[in-house]
């Protein structure tokens, strides 16, 4: 520090004025108790006062001499005393001020750090990597040479972070982000973007192939697989690219572009890389729209409910259907549910869409019953909505204020919104059990679940997933898989719904395997409320 020297005479001057005048005083007050203990002497000797009475005071009394001169030796002794203490406390008073500065300056830089840099892998933040992005624009327009945006996002991360929980998450996230350290070069920068998005700025991209070739070194280094809390998960990533200056001019346009490509890259099947083009613009603006507008649509009632029917191969009649939600956007016509679940999922709306589906489903079980039509209805809950404390409480009170009986609604969950907090799921799925509500395990054979697991849970009905439905007329692995689930189902005391039936051929094979429920493209796909009695009204199978 410069002004160590200065502050240093500043604050020994400063305190030893003050030590000086507290001595004068001490030295007047010293000087009068001699004068009054002069007197006083005076008076018991000679009976009275007066100048030559304590001149011959002070002659005969040598104490007194000692007594003049014992103010004099504390003044000199306190002054030499507090001068030592003067500097010591001016010396402790400097340190404490360098150390402040100095912790000043250290909490200045960690706060610095953790603004620009992610809490969890330590890498750069969305704020450092747009400072970055804009220097690297800036330097690539005065050389006039190319760089590119890379945003990666994981597969599936969402499955394994509701499966394993959020701890597991992150931990397989800081091991990507090393993975995707040693892939980088010392000259571009590797950010984390939130959740499970990554972003990787390429300087001097020489073509439009560089990008290509990082994306396959990208890929190789996710082919081994990772080990979370001893559990090996195979993980890859999709990748979109945007690249300067032919896809835009300033920062914000090259990240919404290498987002719009990587949307993109998670369409297309067996191949997770995409560079942006003007062609994908419908990925993006609409994806960033339905996520300021999905709560609105909620609470407008803008969604509306499709139902597939359920056939019952005992009597060849309908007596279930399951509910599909979809959204009449009113830009954007009549939206499936991959376009916006996930954003419920991402935004946290899932279990007020959740809610909003099973109150809807029981008032249209309410109104077919007054129209003659028995129909128990199944709607799907998402481990969030699964897990929510209040679900037994919310059906309850629907099912009260329509006084419907609970054996009208049919609960579907997948094995993963179980192993997420098993102890949990078993609690609120035994009340539902307990309000007469049917619970049916969606997608059986594709999650985790051990059929330890499944014994324990209160279900009364499996669903095999269509995966293995679909094929099974050719591929004789899917028919033995159906099969078997079929044959422990049954064991079980469970009934059996297949989805995916989409041939005369498939049903007919699934009634000989004596499946109880069938649900598929070949009888219905799903439809609105009104078709659905005009379809019921004519259905046909034998």
């Amino acid at each position: 520090m410069d002004n160590t020297a200065p502050s240093f005479s500043r604050n020994v001057h400063i305190l030893k004025s003050s030590v000086n005048k507290q001595a004068i005083y001490g030295l007047l007050i010293s000087v009068m108790a001699i004068i009054l203990a002069t007197l006083i002497n005076c008076y018991m000797v000679e009976g009275n006062i007066s100048l030559t009475g304590m001149y011959h005071v002070q002659q005969e009394q040598p104490a007194l001499w000692i007594l003049d001169a014992l103010p004099f030796i504390f003044l000199f002794w306190g002054q030499h005393v507090g001068s030592l203490l003067v500097y010591e406390a001016s010396a402790l008073i400097l340190d404490q001020t360098v150390e402040l500065h100095s912790l000043t300056t250290s909490l200045e830089q960690r706060v610095m750090h953790e603004t620009t840099h992610d809490n969890l892998t330590n890498l750069p933040n969305r704020l450092l990597l747009h400072d970055r992005i804009e220097q690297a624009i800036n330097t690539a327009s005065r050389h006039k040479y190319t760089i590119g945006l890379a945003i990666i996002d994981l597969d599936r991360f969402k499955e394994i972070n509701d499966t394993l929980g959020h701890f597991a998450g992150d931990r397989l996230l800081k091991q990507v982000a090393m993975r995707l350290l040693g892939v980088v070069r010392k000259d571009e920068t590797l950010a984390r973007m939130g959740g499970d998005e990554f972003a990787i700025l390429m300087t001097q991209v020489n073509d439009t192939n560089s990008p290509l070739s990082f994306y396959q070194r990208i890929r190789r280094a996710m082919d081994t697989p990772f080990t979370v809390e001893n559990i090996t998960l195979d993980v890859q990533a999709s990748m979109g690219v945007s690249l300067y200056p032919q896809h835009g001019n300033d920062v914000d346009t090259l990240i919404q572009r290498a987002e719009v490509a990587m949307y993109a890259a998670k369409q297309q099947k067996n191949n997770g890389y995409a560079i942006y083009t003007s062609k994908l613009d419908r990925y993006s603006p609409k994806r960033l729209t339905l996520i300021s507008e999905l709560k609105q649509a909620i609470q407008n009632d803008e969604l509306v409910l499709y139902y597939q029917p359920k056939v019952d191969l005992k009597n060849k009649k309908i007596s279930k259907a399951e509910a599909l939600v979809r959204w009449k956007h009113p830009t954007h016509g009549l939206l499936q549910p991959d376009e916006f679940i996930n954003l419920a999922e991402r935004t946290g709306l899932i279990i007020e869409l959740s809610h909003w589906v099973l109150k809807t489903s029981i008032q249209q079980i309410l109104h077919w019953q007054q129209k003659g039509l028995s129909i128990n209805v199944a709607v799907n809950l998402s481990p969030s909505s699964l897990l929510s404390p209040e679900l037994p409480e919310i059906i309850t009170g629907i099912l009260s204020s329509h006084n419907l009986r609970g054996s009208m609604l049919t609960v579907e969950l997948t094995e993963t919104s179980i192993i997420k907090d098993p102890e949990l799921a078993y609690e609120i799925l035994n009340r539902l059990k307990a309000l007469g509500v049917d619970i049916s395990i969606d997608d059986f054979g594709t999650g985790y679940s051990s059929l330890a697991q499944l014994r324990k849970l209160p279900v009364s009905e499996m669903k095999i997933d269509r995966s293995f439905v679909m094929d099974m007329l050719e591929n004789k692995d899917d028919e033995i898989i159906v099969k078997s689930i079929i044959d422990l189902a049954h064991n079980l005391g469970l009934s059996v719904v297949a989805e995916g039936v989409e041939t005369l051929g498939c049903a007919r094979k699934l009634e000989q395997m004596d499946c109880d429920l069938l649900q598929g493209y070949y009888f219905s796909r799903p439809i609105p409320a009104d078709k659905f009695e005009e379809w019921h009204a004519s259905f046909s199978f034998t």
